[in-house]
């Protein structure tokens, strides 16, 4: 027996919490055969921003961990085939109904925090992330087959951040690269993009590490960002299509995790997105693989999630005959 739309349709209000590169939300779900298939949605492309779709599948592979998640908790769990057609690259994963069972309490403890996960771009309080918080981080990743580094330390942190801040400043020299940050900004509700409000405060001379400016509102007096974050880097031991994807499993499971554990956590991809800076941060931590993601964590404001499309906008439904 295959999975049903019903079964679908749950599981896909979970998946869609996913982050994307400026909540483009690319991805749509189908169900195929009795499998549900995660695929990229190419008119949702950041041509300037994402040139060779390493954000879309990053961000697939995050909608298909909570795509796992939701099916496990519903004592409907998965085998995952990633990327299973040569000739249809932009088909990210498809899943196919296992052996029944019982969520496990990992399961369970990460699937309740999808709903409470944000991008957190304000300011983190002082309050250090304790040991077993950082050891559960690191487990988190390894989980799902990558590599987390902490940057601990003033001097690690500054070698970091001007990598982060060299790639910021490339990045907002090209004109097509701010006009589509600018497209994807909001002033009004709306499902997708960024809300001002969520956009964090306006970036300062004195910040450490670049932030996108998305609108944010100025920030209060003595509210600047904490001298010394938590910085975590998320690696591959390659770069094929395959790694991103996976990349974007094990990001979404350590934002869960993050979140479980009361912490809070914003997305830095600019080191990233600059080949140069990406082989900069590389050389950096003196890892092998590919870093696909770098991450600000810590304690701070509570606050809730960006909007999201409705299920039915992203749904590949098979066509009933009359």
């Amino acid at each position: 027996m295959g999975y049903t739309v019903r079964q679908l349709r749950g599981a896909v209000a979970d998946a869609v919490r996913a982050p994307s590169l400026h909540n483009t939300q690319p991805w749509r779900f189908r169900l195929r055969d009795g499998g549900i298939e995660v695929t990229v949605d190419p008119r949702r492309a950041l041509p300037a921003t994402d040139p060779t779709g390493w954000g879309a599948r990053v961000a697939c592979g995050a909608a298909l961990f909570n795509l796992r998640l939701a099916l496990a908790v519903a004592g409907t769990p998965a085998t995952v085939r990633l990327r299973p057609y040569p000739t249809d690259p932009d088909v990210v994963a498809r899943l196919e109904p296992d052996v029944p069972r019982r969520p496990t309490p990992t399961e369970q403890s990460l699937h309740g925090a999808i709903a409470r996960r944000f991008s957190n771009r304000a300011p983190f309080w002082p309050d250090p992330v304790p040991a077993e918080a950082r050891w559960r981080l690191g487990e988190a990743a390894r989980a799902e087959q990558c590599w987390l580094e902490l940057v601990i330390g003033a001097s690690a942190v500054n070698a970091l951040a001007e990598v982060a801040r060299s790639a910021h400043r490339v990045l907002e020299r090209d004109p097509a690269y701010v006009a589509e940050r600018v497209d994807w900004m909001r002033s009004e509700p709306a499902p997708d993009g960024v809300p001002a409000a969520a956009g964090g405060p306006q970036s300062e001379p004195q910040d450490l590490l670049p932030q996108r400016g998305f609108g944010g509102r100025n920030r209060a007096p003595g509210r600047d960002f904490e001298p010394e974050p938590l910085v975590a880097v998320l690696g591959t031991p390659g770069n094929t299509g395959t790694d991103q994807v996976v990349a974007g499993q094990a990001l979404q499971r350590v934002l869960l995790t993050a979140t479980d554990a009361g912490l809070g956590a914003s997305l830095l991809s600019q080191p990233i997105e600059v080949p140069a800076a990406r082989e900069a941060l590389r050389l950096s931590l003196g890892r092998f693989g590919t870093p696909q993601m770098v991450m600000r964590i810590g304690y701070g404001q509570p606050g809730r999630a960006t909007p999201r499309r409705p299920v039915d906008e992203v749904l590949d439904l098979p066509v009933v005959p009359a």
